[in-house]
C-alpha cells in the first residue's frame, strides 16, 4: 500500500515538474531573442498560402458527378429508388464570387429530371482542390426538395454564393 502512495506522488511530481519545465522552454523561445526568417525548406510548405490556379471546368462537367452522387445517396441511405435522368437548363450563377484568397469556386445550377417525374432544381459549385486529397477538382451538390438530411436547408440555400 505505501508503495503505491509514493508512486502516485512521484508521478504526480514528475508531471509537475516537466509542466514547469515546458513552460518555462516556452517562455525563453517567445521572449529569448529575433527571430530569423524562414529557410529554404521551410519557404516551400504552404507557408506563404496555398497558390491556386483557378482553372475549373465547365458546369456541365459536374453533372455526371451530381447525378451519381445523388442516385448513391438515395440506394444507400434513404432507401429509394431515385435517380436523375437528366439535365436542363444548365447555367454558371456565379465565379469566384468571394474574396480574392478563397477558394475558386464556379456555381451552377440546374433543372433535373428525377424518375418520380418532377423537374427539381439543382444547385453546386464546382470548386479548385476540393476534390479527393485536394489534388483535383471536386463537386458539392444539393436537389431542391430532395435534401432529406436538411444539409443545405433551407431549399439549398446553402448550396448557392
Amino acid at each position: 500500500m505505501w508503495g503505491l502512495v509514493m508512486g502516485r506522488a512521484a508521478y504526480r511530481f514528475a508531471r509537475t515538474l516537466s509542466t514547469v519545465v515546458s513552460a518555462a522552454l516556452w517562455l525563453l523561445a517567445v521572449l529569448g531573442g529575433p527571430g530569423h526568417a524562414a529557410n529554404l525548406l521551410e519557404q516551400n510548405f504552404y507557408l506563404s498560402g496555398p497558390r491556386y490556379d483557378a482553372a475549373l471546368p465547365d458546369c456541365e462537367a459536374g453533372l455526371d458527378t451530381v447525378s451519381s452522387r445523388f442516385a448513391s445517396k438515395e440506394s444507400g441511405f434513404w432507401n429509394s429508388g431515385l435517380i436523375i435522368l437528366g439535365f436542363e437548363k444548365v447555367r454558371e450563377t456565379a465565379y469566384r464570387p468571394w474574396a480574392a484568397n478563397a477558394i475558386p469556386r464556379r456555381f451552377c445550377s440546374a433543372l433535373a429530371l428525377v424518375s418520380d417525374g418532377y423537374k427539381h432544381p439543382v444547385y453546386y459549385s464546382i470548386g479548385e482542390d476540393t476534390g479527393f486529397l485536394g489534388m483535383t477538382w471536386g463537386v458539392e451538390w444539393c436537389v431542391a426538395g430532395l435534401d432529406r438530411n436538411w444539409a443545405y436547408n433551407p431549399s439549398c440555400k446553402m448550396a448557392r454564393p
